[in-house]
């Protein structure tokens, strides 16, 4: 399988909920696939006009390929994920949480070393105490040639999503 079929087939999956970008572009760095999806509840009394609360629930999906991974990749494309929260999330009263799921998509199974780092990856962040609502990153690692994913604990509830 090559990265092509690969986004196809991801593609399939996630765009009934999210609105998709190939080639995309943000804080100088290009990403194979973005994908958005944001939902948002309301809770009223009697009308539609009398609104008791909001919440904003979004997640944010990054592929992106590498033909060569190595640490310094591994730790810019975390790093990345992590500054892209101050483009792409705006806590306010109705936010309630915002998801960042980063993809990393390799030929070859890696080392052990890679993998670690994967798995003991987390990322959580709270806005104003957690009133305005909080945001996790997920990180999934697939290899395509030998039909293996890793993730990190937050991401196993995708795993699923990005296994071919």
């Amino acid at each position: 399988m090559d990265i092509n079929n690969y986004l196809n087939i991801i593609k399939k999956r996630l765009e009934k909920n999210f609105d998709l970008i190939f080639d995309y572009s943000i804080n100088n760095h290009e990403i194979d696939l973005f994908g958005k999806f944001n939902m948002k509840t309301e809770r009223y009394i009697l009308t539609k006009k009398t609104v008791i609360d909001t919440m904003e629930n979004n997640e944010y999906c990054f592929i992106k390929y590498f033909n060569n991974l190595n640490k310094a990749y591994l730790e810019d494309y975390t790093d990345f994920l992590i500054k892209s929260i101050d483009t792409l999330v705006k806590p306010n009263r109705d936010h309630m949480s915002s998801i960042i799921t980063g993809v990393l998509v390799v030929e070859n199974k890696p080392n052990e070393e890679f993998i670690d780092f994967i798995e003991k990856f987390k990322y959580h962040k709270g806005f104003a105490f957690g009133f305005n609502g909080w945001v996790d990153i997920r990180l999934i690692l697939v290899a395509m040639k030998d039909n293996y994913i890793v993730t990190n604990k937050k991401g196993k509830e995708v795993k699923k999503v990005y296994q071919f």
